[in-house]
C-alpha cells in the first residue's frame, strides 16, 4: 500500500522560494513516476513537475520551467520540489502523486486523473 506525505508548504512573498518534500513508502517496484500537481481555487488541477525514479528523467509544466526543480533522494524515498521566483499565480494546494511505472513525457500536461496514489496536499501561498 503506497503512502505519500507532503511537507514544506507555507506563505512567502513574491520572488521568494520554498522547497516541498514528498515522502513515499510502500512501493513494490522501483520504476515509478512521482509528480507534483497543484490546484488553485476555481481552477483545474495541473501537472507541475515529474520525475521517473529510475533513471531520473524530469518533466515540467510550461508555467514553471526555469523556476522549479524536481529532484529525488532515492535512499530516503523522498522527492523534492524546489520553487524559486515564486509568483502569486503559484498559490495553490500542491499534491504529490505516484504511479508504479515510468513517467509519460506528457504527464505534466494532465491533471493526474489516472493516478491512484495521492498525498494529502500542502498549501503554498504567495503574496
Amino acid at each position: 500500500h503506497v503512502q505519500l506525505v507532503e511537507s514544506g508548504g507555507g506563505s512567502v512573498q513574491a520572488g521568494g522560494s520554498l522547497r516541498l518534500s514528498c515522502a513515499a513508502s510502500g512501493y513494490t517496484d522501483t520504476r515509478n513516476c512521482m509528480v507534483w500537481f497543484r490546484q488553485a481555487p476555481g481552477k483545474e488541477r495541473e501537472g507541475v513537475a515529474a520525475i521517473s525514479t529510475s533513471g531520473g528523467s524530469t518533466y515540467y509544466g510550461d508555467s514553471v520551467k526555469g523556476r522549479f526543480t524536481i529532484s529525488q533522494d532515492n535512499a530516503k524515498n523522498l522527492v523534492y520540489l524546489q520553487m524559486n521566483s515564486l509568483e502569486p499565480e503559484d498559490t495553490a494546494m500542491y499534491y504529490c502523486a505516484t504511479e508504479e511505472k515510468p513517467c509519460s513525457p506528457l504527464v505534466t500536461g494532465t491533471g493526474g486523473e489516472d493516478f491512484v496514489y495521492w498525498g494529502q496536499g500542502t498549501q503554498v501561498t504567495v503574496s
